[in-house]
């Protein structure tokens, strides 16, 4: 296992061996992209290490619980190995959202409003009196009550336009986002694996809108020396393959994506950690890793350019350091008009999980 370290092991007090061995296992998936024996094997080696294990409950009875209650499928004809189930991919986009977005226990559902009040779907305190075109939901029935009383005495009670107050409301806007993963090789260069926490982020956020937000959209693709779209159930087995880096095939693939969404409120989310150093020139491809390449530059800040008169902005995740990088990174930004994140591997969740929020904020107007 090259590449991946790991801190001491202790035990989660309260949580059976059961729960302890899956959130192990389940880190692991993500690790070895789905491979459910080497995860096993990893696995097995850890508990020999930290003794998770009891003498009434070991690692052949956790295979057999995993198989029990559905979270990995048996060996059959059509697949020799096992391999997770449907329910484990949710268990761990569920997990994902959990580690990264902690923050969202803490927050009531549906805090996402825009400034601008007006004809909404979330109520806020305030009242108003009634205007013609406001929703009859909104009317608040005691207020109007309390004030036909007020104005016409009980005697004569009636109830007329002027006596109606509403609930002020917020508009939630709806969101369409593109997230842009980078599956070129550079991702797991060095000695650092820069791609496991790219996957997580993509797992956790998509966990986030389907289950929070679910009038928002959500399409998520790859990009290396071309870029084609992936469905949530294939994050956990995003690999890294021997891919330049073509970032102009992705945000080509990324603006034909938006185009099919009728929401206003667009955007496009990039997980990258290099420059670009591929394009495609008809059927052929156009490589250049070494510094800068000013045809693949111009191309890629020509998109930049083109999504920002479609008022698409872009947020950049930059998964490195490299002043030189950095400089590239900047003019593409500036381009666009969007954003540029620097961030560590460990701090790639909660800036996407930020951004987006403060994103959702916000009404794009053509």
């Amino acid at each position: 296992m090259i590449g991946w370290r790991f801190g001491e092991f202790t035990g989660e007090e309260g949580k059976s061996v059961f729960d302890q061995l899956l959130k192990l296992f389940q880190e692991l998936l993500i690790h070895t992209s789905g491979d459910v024996s080497e995860a096993l094997s990893w696995l097995t080696e850890i508990d020999k290490e930290y003794k998770i294990t009891t003498a009434d409950y070991g690692m052949a009875d956790f295979i057999q619980d995993l198989i029990d209650k559905g979270y990995i499928q048996k060996p059959d004809e059509r697949n020799p190995n096992f391999t997770p189930s449907a329910k484990m991919e949710i268990a761990m986009r569920q997990k994902a959202l959990n580690d990264i977005f902690d923050e969202l226990k803490k927050s009531k559902r549906g805090n996402h409003n825009t400034k601008q009040s007006g004809k909404g779907d979330e109520h806020t305190a305030d009242l108003r009196p009634y205007e013609f075109g406001d929703k009859l939901e909104n009317i608040s029935v005691s207020d109007s009550l309390r004030n036909a009383q007020i104005n016409h005495g009980i005697d004569e009670f009636k109830l007329t336009h002027d006596d109606l107050e509403v609930r002020e409301t917020y508009y939630q806007s709806q969101m369409s986002t593109v997230l842009m993963i980078d599956i070129s090789h550079s991702m797991i260069l060095y000695g650092e694996d820069r791609i496991t926490p790219a996957k997580k982020v993509a797992m956790a956020l998509s966990e986030l809108i389907t289950t929070r937000y679910p009038k928002d959209t959500l399409d998520i693709l790859v990009f290396g020396n071309d870029a084609w779209p992936i469905e949530i159930k294939d994050l956990p087995y995003l690999e890294v393959g021997p891919y330049h880096t073509n970032t102009v095939a992705g945000l080509q693939l990324a603006m034909d994506l938006l185009r099919k969404r009728r929401n206003p409120n667009k955007q496009i989310f990039m997980i990258t950690d290099g420059k670009p150093t591929c394009i495609k020139k008809g059927k052929k491809y156009y490589k250049n890793s070494f510094g800068l390449d000013r045809m693949i530059v111009n191309r890629t800040l020509n998109l930049a350019s083109r999504c920002r008169k479609m008022n698409i902005p872009i947020t950049t995740f930059m998964i490195a350091r490299d002043p030189y990088l950095m400089k590239f990174v900047d003019t593409f930004t500036k381009a666009n008009n969007g954003k540029a994140f620097y961030s560590s591997l460990q701090g790639l969740g909660e800036f996407i999980f930020r951004d987006y929020k403060q994103n959702k904020g916000r009404r794009y107007r053509r």
